[in-house]
């Protein structure tokens, strides 16, 4: 375990190929395969599972790639729903989709069949992207192929959004973005890293050079935690956290200004951006660590509330996990309390549950936790309310999402929602999905075709 801290590459390694193989031989080809239909994508998991286990490496790739731009950011990101849902989990292990999907696709980068594919032809239309995380890139990389010229607007200094700054080198190595990066601008797809619409760049200059916008800017407005000394230094949100992080991955700094190394620290939330924390605090050598959730502890198993197909709400043990630190659950934070210098010097955290309603009530010890560190890792109200939307006509939901109609277009003409920023914070499959949804719909509103696949529409998306 001390091994895998040294450094911060990917914790796990790639199955042998004859023990991958047979773990996609246990694939049952089922005639209704629940792991295809709880996959947003449409992934076509049984026909690249059959083509492993017969080593035809290459044609799984093409199948692979046929619903999915970028399965190796699913390949390592992706919760799994459809492991959730495979019909051999009902009495026994699941086919570990997601590890054959990732070995699929570095498989195939190995061998040099992943290239760039630049269309026959242009359309002589023009998209502008505003965003580029996941469902930026892939309604980006659509809408090349399909023979627009697309520019991709980030207001980071680098390409990527939260697969950037924000997923931590451990999880994702960058190489894996980096090298679909290197793809899309050989295809053609131009990118402006630095850039901030409606700051930088108006609203309306874009607009006028551009017959169609697409907007992917994701769910960042951090929800927050308003108790007695959360202005004291010591006290972050999560996602500042881990972008310092990920920059002194980036090698842009020698160490990072938030750092664990030597301190106590508290992470408040219990999703995976808390457990991305937990995994970074780690890395950083920090004394000790508590990661606090409200909720109560999951159940092991499946109960009869969470039937088979339905993803579960039962407990999940990540490699952070595996590496140490303390798990609290049923626990609400109440206060900071600062030392003379007006720094952190301890949390205190109260026990309690949690009602039908979801509301917390306090009833039980309270403590007082050392901690010269605590992150806010309490997930994402919506997209932040900026200069962008202040500078578009377009509208909200009751949820603070931009609205858009069943063809991803917004309530301003020619402008297409994708991602979390029209369906509120959710998972990188779904993102992609919507990109790709998007794609399609805005090649069609430009051109009048049915070229692009349109695997969901926003009226068929449960709310995450």
């Amino acid at each position: 375990m001390d091994l895998r801290l040294r450094d911060w590459r990917e914790v796990y390694e790639p199955l042998p190929e004859p023990a991958l193989r047979a773990q996609a031989g246990r694939c049952m080809d089922c005639g209704v395969p629940f792991c295809h239909a709880e996959c947003p994508l449409g992934n076509l998991i049984p026909e690249w599972n059959d083509l492993v286990r017969r080593g035809r490496w290459r044609q799984a790739s093409e199948r692979l790639h046929a619903t999915n731009n970028f399965p190796e950011f699913t390949g390592v990101l992706c919760p799994a729903p459809c492991e959730e849902s495979c019909v051999l989990a009902i009495n026994a292990d699941a086919v570990s989709i997601k590890q054959v999907e990732l070995q699929i696709v570095d498989h195939a980068w190995d061998q040099g069949w992943v290239r760039p594919l630049p269309p026959p032809r242009r359309t002589g239309r023009s998209v502008a992207v505003i965003g580029s995380g996941p469902a930026g890139l892939a309604a980006a990389q659509q809408l090349t192929r399909a023979g627009h010229d697309v520019v991709v607007c980030e207001r980071a200094d680098r390409i990527g959004g939260l697969l950037r700054y924000g997923i931590p080198a451990f999880k994702m190595e960058k190489r894996r973005l980096d090298r679909r990066l290197a793809q899309m601008l050989a295809e053609g797809t131009a990118f402006r890293a630095g850039v901030e619409v409606g700051v930088d760049v108006s609203v309306e200059r874009l607009r006028d050079e551009s017959d169609a916008v697409v907007l992917a800017c994701g769910a960042t407005a951090a929800r927050e935690l308003p108790v007695p000394g959360r202005d004291l230094a010591g006290v972050h949100l999560a996602m500042d956290y881990l972008t310092w992080a990920d920059r002194v991955q980036e090698g842009d700094l020698a160490e990072s200004p938030i750092s664990a190394e030597g301190k106590d620290v508290v992470i408040i939330g219990g999703g995976d951006t808390g457990t991305d924390c937990l995994g970074t605090v780690h890395r950083q050598a920090a004394r000790s660590v508590a990661h606090v959730d409200i909720r109560p502890r999951p159940p092991e198993r499946r109960t009869p509330e969470m039937p088979w197909p339905t993803y579960p709400a039962v407990l999940r043990t990540s490699p952070a996990h595996e590496e140490g630190g303390a798990r609290l659950f049923s626990v609400d934070t109440v206060e900071f309390h600062g030392d003379a210098d007006g720094g952190l010097r301890a949390v205190t955290l109260v026990e309690g549950f949690r009602d039908e309603t979801k509301r917390f009530h306090p009833a039980g010890a309270t403590t007082d936790v050392p901690a010269q560190l605590a992150l806010i890792a309490l997930g994402f109200t919506g997209p932040e309310q900026g200069d962008l939307l202040a500078q578009l006509d377009v509208r909200l939901d009751g949820r603070g999402n931009v609205l858009r109609d069943e063809d991803f277009m917004s309530t301003e003409e020619g402008v297409f929602v994708a991602g979390d920023m029209g369906r509120g914070q959710s998972l990188i499959v779904w993102a992609i999905a919507e990109g790709r949804a998007a794609a399609a719909a805005v090649d069609a509103y430009l051109t009048g075709r049915d070229l692009l696949p349109r695997p969901i529409r926003p009226d068929r998306v449960p709310i995450a």
